[in-house]
């Protein structure tokens, strides 16, 4: 029996509307300017309320060239589940206002075979917001070709099993028809996110949130997920996607195609300029080869 997830944000955090979000999407693709490439095999790309980071999110996504890709692997942070694992989906459908993705049913048995993997409910899956702000995005990218997808929700994995699953999905990496999402977005600042690191050297707080997020960007840019572990535990900045974006970069590092991050766009939801304000940064990132 077909289990379906439920496009559970839509008429929230984005349009339930297919025609106004089609629309939507496709104004913020056509406004970033970039130019779609077979060379570009992966997206890290924001999942906030599409009011706040979906023109940000048009930057990764408006790379992708449809033509070839058949699979795409989604990476996102469980912010509502608690597991120290990643977990896989149970639904065989995942929807959305503007299309249905399927998912690949075959992959999912078969990260489910190492026993590396826990298996996440219906009500676990579309409570968490990561995967699905990516899947409109998804839809109308690859609107009129055959893709399926693979959702893995990414839970607080300590530093050595995102080296282990970053080992175990690196295989996949090799294959040309497979595309991997990675969701995250970057420093959640302010005293409601229990974080407030300020540098005054250099100005005002937003500019000091910049520093600190584009540091982030050009180690993950470097592609060593231990220069990466390093930063965050010496700023502890909250990056929620730091999880799955640290075992995209074991990935890389394990397979055989050769690929380099470059990060596209950055946006923060409100300039921070005292003590009492609060914001989220947004960054737009491609892999390629």
């Amino acid at each position: 029996m077909e289990m379906v997830r439920r496009a559970s944000h839509a008429g929230s955090w984005y349009s339930d509307d297919p025609k106004k979000l089609g629309e939507e999407l496709e104004g913020w693709l056509r406004e970033s300017g970039v130019t779609k490439s077979p060379q570009v095999r992966g997206v890290i790309a924001p999942h906030a309320g599409y009011s706040y980071s979906g023109r940000a999110a048009s930057y990764a996504f408006g790379n992708i060239d449809p033509t070839n890709i058949t699979r795409v692997f989604l990476l996102g942070p469980s912010h509502h589940y608690y597991t120290l694992k990643c977990a896989l989906s149970m639904a065989s459908v995942y929807k959305t206002p503007i299309g249905d993705l399927p998912i690949d049913l075959e992959v999912i048995h078969e990260l489910k075979a190492t026993n590396k993997f826990e298996r996440m409910s219906i009500h676990a899956d579309e409570a968490e917001h990561s995967m699905e702000m990516h899947l409109p995005y998804l839809a109308k990218v690859f609107e009129g070709h055959t893709i399926k997808v693979v959702p893995i929700l990414v839970g607080a994995v300590k530093a050595e099993n995102e080296a282990m699953y970053g080992a175990l999905l690196a295989k996949y990496v090799d294959d040309p028809q497979n595309f991997f999402s990675v969701s995250s977005d970057f420093c959640h600042w302010g005293s409601q996110f229990g974080y407030t690191h300020y540098e005054k050297k250099y100005g005002p707080v937003y500019k000091s949130i910049e520093v600190l997020d584009k540091m982030g960007m050009d180690i993950i840019e470097t592609g060593d997920p231990d220069t990466f572990q390093n930063y965050l535990l010496e700023y502890g900045n909250t990056i929620c996607g730091r999880h799955p974006i640290s075992i995209f970069l074991h990935m890389l590092r394990g397979c055989s195609t050769k690929m380099k991050i470059k990060f596209l766009r950055y946006e923060q939801s409100s300039q921070c300029n005292c003590m009492r304000d609060n914001s989220v940064s947004y960054a737009s990132a491609v892999a390629k080869i």
